[in-house]
């Protein structure tokens, strides 16, 4: 029986689920644990449920874990505006401080990654160290996307994503086939990928207007570059971050290119480490235990 939209995104386990209210939206979240705060942050093309395996590990050392299905996805609202990395990180400030909480190590994925840079910028005060998963910063990836041929190449998938109304019929036609299509390539191995995670995946995706929004910030990403949005936005993240930044690469990543991290830590005036994993863009994925030693000796060595 295929399950519904309801049982993928509010799946059953450990955790329990919330709605809360931060910046003008309603965000869905799944909390588990008491101690330090940590937020988990997904990426494209995915949901809270990314996170299922590092939820209870986190717990289990003594965190505080919220995932938080991002604006546009999921169970949250789906607002028409407020894609940019600066809104998505002041949502990630409200859910903060909605969750009675000073400080938060935020740990995200892909375009998680950069909402947990920015916020590093934006909201310093809030931000107690970030972990950024195959997403290096911002200003590193604008200068590979406008010097790097390779990086271009590796991310052509962007550019089809900036025409009107063809992306969105794409991503939900033969039950969002496409979804499946960008979790098998983008892996090094997509043995991760059984029956039910494609299932649950497909089927988030099909929740409208899921289409639409997941891809927005790609949009934004592309014709903000010479506009004042995005030249401030770059402007202020020349910024250096003054907490811990781990950065945790797949050294088989088929989106970003292992040059793109490069010189990540002169952005970075705390502690910065870099941890490469034999794996694709899903390295949370793809290598989960691996991945989850490299975070908890991290959080618990700060």
């Amino acid at each position: 029986m295929p399950i519904s939209p309801e049982q993928v995104l509010r799946a059953e386990g450990p955790w329990r689920h919330r709605d809360l209210s931060a910046n003008g939206s309603l965000f869905h979240i799944v909390e588990q644990g008491e101690g330090p705060l940590v937020v988990l942050l997904h990426g494209f093309p995915q949901f809270w449920w990314t996170w299922r395996h590092l939820i209870p590990v986190l717990a289990d050392q003594g965190f505080r874990v919220v995932a938080i299905d991002m604006r546009g996805y999921g169970a949250s609202d789906h607002p028409p505006h407020g894609y940019d990395p600066v809104t998505l990180a002041r949502d990630t400030a409200a859910i903060i401080r909605s969750l009675g909480e000073d400080r938060a190590t935020v740990i995200g994925h892909g375009w998680g990654g950069v909402v947990a840079w920015t916020l590093g910028v934006t909201h310093p005060e809030l931000t107690d160290g970030i972990v950024a998963v195959n997403a290096p910063h911002p200003r590193r990836m604008r200068h590979a996307m406008l010097t790097d041929r390779g990086q271009r190449r590796a991310m052509g998938f962007i550019w089809g994503l900036q025409l009107p109304f063809w992306p969105e019929r794409t991503l939900r036609s033969s039950g969002a086939a496409r979804i499946e299509h960008f979790l098998r390539t983008w892996s090094a191995d997509d043995g991760w990928l059984d029956p039910d995670a494609l299932e649950r995946y497909r089927t988030a995706f099909l929740r409208w207007p899921t289409a639409h929004t997941a891809i927005e910030s790609y949009r934004w990403a592309v014709r903000s570059v010479y506009r004042s949005d995005g030249v401030n936005y770059m402007a202020r993240m020349e910024t250096p971050l003054t907490t811990d930044v781990l950065v945790v690469t797949g050294s088989k990543n088929p989106v970003v290119r292992a040059d793109t991290f490069a010189e990540c830590e002169e952005y970075v005036t705390g502690s910065y480490t870099q941890r490469d994993l034999a794996a694709g863009h899903f390295v949370h994925e793809e290598r989960p235990d691996e991945f989850h030693e490299v975070v908890v000796e991290w959080l618990i060595a700060r």
